[in-house]
């Protein structure tokens, strides 16, 4: 089997890619993830997946390196990480009573031959109206600064939710698991061969 990487230290990304039981690295890679102008977030969310995987292909060789990127739009803006309560404050106020779209690019590299395969998977998270004490207290106890959209799905954040529409639960946390396995056996690994 070839060497199975990550291309991303996302604590988040790694713990999906864990449910695969198969083992792999963790590699970071290192580019500018400025968007180019006149970029669409699907262009934007794809061409860094591709860079991403790309940028730590010369760690290895016979390696099929996962790459991964993710914005939030809505009202058509592009939102990325808060990084900080005040940021926070202002993109979950900006949700409140709306809809957001996530686009997650995803590509899988092959370091043997150069092939990569590439998508970009949307999930739409509709936001109940929230109180400005309803965020506060959402962002003092989660701290989601380091998430796109200031918030954790798979924790305490699915309290602001009205409902989720998507394909795969996985996307909105940052790996798009479902449409990864159809790209890993594209390019010939079987996940769930490599079990027996």
């Amino acid at each position: 089997m070839k060497t199975l990487v990550l291309g991303s230290t996302s604590p988040f990304r790694k713990n999906i890619l864990e449910k695969l039981n198969l083992p792999f690295d963790c590699a970071k890679p290192d580019i500018d993830e400025s968007a180019l102008p006149n970029e669409t977030p699907q262009a934007l969310v794809e061409r860094l997946a591709i860079e991403k995987a790309k940028a730590v292909a010369p760690q290895f060789t016979d390696a099929l390196i996962i790459g991964s990127d993710q914005v939030a739009v809505c009202d058509g803006e592009i939102l990325g990480k808060p990084h900080n309560f005040d940021n926070g404050v202002k993109q979950l106020s900006k949700f409140s009573n709306k809809s957001v779209t996530f686009y997650t690019g995803l590509c899988v590299f092959d370091t043997t031959n150069n092939k990569a395969l590439s998508l970009v998977e949307p999930f739409v998270v509709h936001f109940n109206p929230l109180s400005s004490a309803e965020i506060a207290n959402y962002l003092t106890a989660e701290q989601p600064y380091n998430c796109a959209g200031s918030f954790k799905s798979e924790g305490l954040g699915i309290c602001l939710f009205e409902r989720l529409e998507g394909d795969d639960p996985n996307t909105l946390i940052g790996l798009p698991l479902i449409k990864l396995v159809t790209l890993l056996k594209t390019h010939g690994l079987d996940v769930l061969a490599q079990q027996s």
